[in-house]
């Protein structure tokens, strides 16, 4: 309650106290803000803003006409200093240890301030001098910035954003010179170029995913080949070689267990050379496209994984160009293939994940008859297991070891068996240095005459090391084999050295040294070669 007693001659005096003001004779000033009246001694806080009692001590030396200080060349400050309105125990918003007040000797100590236990006085703190703000890290006693984490190649693409998606383009352009371009017993040089432009699409959605990579080649060779005295050469007039290889990807997140993945895929390719399945007499070679695609789902059960899905490809060639103005078709050549696929994995450890896959397809060709009168429909598949690896980022990637079958309806034409192995490792043996081992076997269409199919085997290792983090060097050994039915059987070797300087993020200077070996079963199919090459690669 209001005392209204005990108020009463403070309100009578007023008018008094205004009527002696007004007739003071004097001239009166405003009252000097000296610090000690704006430090709030409640719970012993420091001032908030000593900028204002700068602003109000130099408002009250121009009431009595001193002139202001120039501002010409001073550092102007904003807004409130960080942690200038901090409580003088604790820690500040800077992790900075607060300082305790200090007591007379003989004060009592200060108590807890609640309600109804108001806060005892405390000495007055000296007034600090102004603090301007600073960036983080950088005053007295506050924790330094956390360090970013460091990028692992700094010279790495960072492509562009367009709407959702994330884009990577990239265009290498190459020239050298190859000792035998068409893998010949009698090698005959020349030099090439190479364009091969890349395009990487990334969607960055929270739930789903697309993404498309396409790649592709053309390598142009300044010596064409003479069509062949004694007969038809074995090796094309014009043996330039257009490649190319894309892959769109998408996944639907239709529940946070089960996924739905999609797969369109085309390749464009040519027939290598030295193969036999090249024929005689061509101006250059046939083209080839294969275009396909992949559906199905997959759903965790726990660590237990199960995935199925459907394949469907088709392969069609270009009608072949010979030297004499003719050509010949390859319908017998194109053919559609169908199939299914399914693997359960179970997720064993942390970065032990074993797996076991099953693939059943079948091929049906245009022409039942092939050129040499030869049904070559057939059925097969493969059964392998494996595991995947992702042992704290040392170690990813996954092997696998199967068994493949393929039977053909032809009675004429025996079975295709053998081993089957594919391996994708990459090992970060040092921050410098990583090793990479990749392992791929296949049953291939061949249209040699009494010959079921080819079975291919290629290993390759690539050992990588950064002498510095714009130079890095690469060393890459690989072996293969071509098994024709027992017919035929090819060896390949290969050794090769890189080198890549890293300008900037946009362009990089290339070199390669390749050598290749092929040894094989046939009188005269032997060949080797030497390619040295020089480029340069532009990427944003």
């Amino acid at each position: 309650m209001w005392d209204h007693r005990w108020r009463a001659p403070e309100w009578r005096a007023l008018p008094v106290c205004a009527l002696l003001a007004l007739c003071h004779p004097s001239t009166a000033f405003a009252q000097s803000l000296t610090p000690d009246m704006l430090s709030p001694t409640q719970g012993g806080f420091a001032p908030r803003d000593q900028s204002l009692l700068r602003r109000t001590a130099q408002a009250d030396d121009n009431s009595r006409g001193t002139p202001a200080p120039s501002r010409i060349g001073t550092i102007p400050t904003y807004g409130i200093p960080p942690a200038s309105g901090a409580s003088e125990s604790g820690f500040d918003s800077l992790n900075r240890v607060r300082k305790k007040p200090k007591l007379y000797p003989g004060a009592p100590k200060p108590k807890f301030v609640g309600p109804g236990n108001p806060s005892p006085s405390t000495p007055r703190a000296r007034i600090a001098a102004p603090v301007s703000p600073s960036v983080a890290g950088t005053l007295p006693g506050q924790p330094a910035r956390r360090r970013l984490k460091l990028d692992d190649d700094p010279f790495a693409n960072v492509g562009f954003h367009s709407g959702a998606f994330l884009t990577k383009a990239a265009v290498e352009l190459w020239g050298g010179y190859d000792t035998n371009p068409g893998r010949m017993n009698q090698p005959k040089g020349s030099a090439f170029y190479r364009v091969a432009p890349e395009l990487l699409i990334a969607s960055d959605w929270k739930r789903h995913s697309l993404i498309a990579d396409l790649r592709g080649s053309f390598t142009g060779y300044g010596t064409t080949f003479p069509p062949g005295i004694d007969g038809p050469s074995p090796v094309p007039t014009s043996i330039n070689a257009p490649n190319f290889n894309g892959r769109i990807n998408g996944r639907i997140d239709a529940t946070r267990d089960t996924r739905i993945n999609t797969e369109l895929r085309m390749r464009v390719f040519t027939d290598n050379p030295g193969s036999p399945n090249i024929q005689a007499g061509l101006t250059k070679y046939p083209l080839a496209t294969a275009i396909g695609g992949t559906a199905g789902i997959e759903h965790d059960f726990n660590r237990l994984q199960v995935s199925v899905a459907g394949l469907a490809d088709r392969t069609t060639y270009q009608q072949s160009m010979l030297t004499d103005g003719t050509s010949t078709t390859n319908d017998d050549r194109n053919y559609n293939q169908f199939g299914g696929l399914a693997r359960v994995s179970y997720d064993l450890m942390p970065g032990l994940k074993p797996f076991g896959e099953v693939k059943a397809d079948t091929r049906l060709h245009d022409v039942k008859f092939d050129r040499s009168g030869y049904q070559r429909d057939s059925n097969g598949g493969y059964v392998k297991a494996g595991t995947t690896f992702e042992f704290s980022r040392l170690l990813t990637g996954e092997a696998a070891v199967g068994y493949s079958l393929r039977t053909y309806q032809d009675p004429r034409l025996s079975d295709m068996t053998g081993l089957l192995t594919s391996a994708s490792l990459i090992w970060t043996a040092s921050g410098l240095t990583t090793v990479r081992l990749d392992a791929t076997s296949s049953i291939g269409e061949t249209t040699l005459a009494g010959v079921s199919g080819v079975i291919s085997r290629d290993y390759s290792l690539q050992v990588d090391h950064a002498f510095r983090r714009w130079l890095i060097g690469t060393a890459k050994v690989g072996t293969g084999t071509s098994d024709y039915d027992g017919t035929r059987f090819d060896k390949r070797y290969f050794v090769e050295g890189d080198l890549v300087y890293k300008l900037s993020r946009t362009f990089q200077l290339k070199a390669q040294v390749r050598h290749d070996w092929l040894d094989s079963s046939i009188t005269g199919a032997n060949s080797a070669s030497t390619v040295v090459m020089l480029g340069i690669r532009v990427q944003r």
